[in-house]
C-alpha cells in the first residue's frame, strides 16, 4: 500500500493600498511595501528590488498619471506556488502608457526610472486597466533572489 504524502495548498499574499497621486503618496508606497514585504517570506535581496520598483512607479504614478483628485493603486501578490512576487501599481492616465526609452544625457536628473525598473525586475510591462486607467507591473522571481 502507498501512502501519499498530503500537500498543503500553496499560500498567497496579497496587499492593496490606494494612495494619492501626489509625491508624498508614492513615498508612503514605497514605506508601506517595505514593511509590507518584512512580513512576508520573502528575501531582503528580493524585497530590495521589489521596493526600489515600487519607488520608480509610483514616482511616475504621482507625476506622470496624476489625475486631480484621483489616487493611484498599489498592489503586491506573493504567489507561494511559483515564488513569484507581482507589483502592480494603477494609475487613471491610461492614455499615457509607459515606454523605455534610451538613456537621457549622463547630465539630465530625469528619465531613467524605466531603466531601472527594467533592469531590476525579471519581467515588466503594462496593461490597459478599464474603465479608465493602466497598470504597470512587475515581476520579480523570489527563489532566485
Amino acid at each position: 500500500m502507498n501512502a501519499s504524502t498530503p500537500q498543503l495548498p500553496a499560500t498567497n499574499w496579497t496587499f492593496t493600498q490606494r494612495l494619492s497621486s501626489t509625491r508624498r503618496g508614492a513615498r508612503l508606497a514605497r514605506l508601506l511595501a517595505a514593511e509590507q514585504l518584512r512580513a512576508w517570506p520573502v528575501s531582503p535581496a528580493v524585497a530590495d528590488r521589489a521596493v526600489a520598483i515600487i519607488a520608480e512607479l509610483s514616482a511616475n504614478a504621482a507625476l506622470h498619471g496624476r489625475v486631480p483628485g484621483r489616487d493611484f493603486r498599489l498592489g503586491l501578490v506573493l504567489d507561494g506556488a511559483t515564488e513569484t512576487l507581482r507589483v502592480e501599481v494603477t494609475d487613471t492616465r491610461g492614455e499615457r502608457r509607459p515606454a523605455l526609452q534610451p538613456a537621457p544625457p549622463p547630465d539630465r536628473e530625469t528619465g531613467r526610472g524605466l531603466l531601472l525598473v527594467d533592469a531590476l525586475a525579471d519581467r515588466w510591462g503594462t496593461e490597459p486597466h478599464p474603465p479608465v486607467g493602466k497598470t504597470v507591473w512587475a515581476e520579480l522571481d523570489s527563489r532566485t533572489g
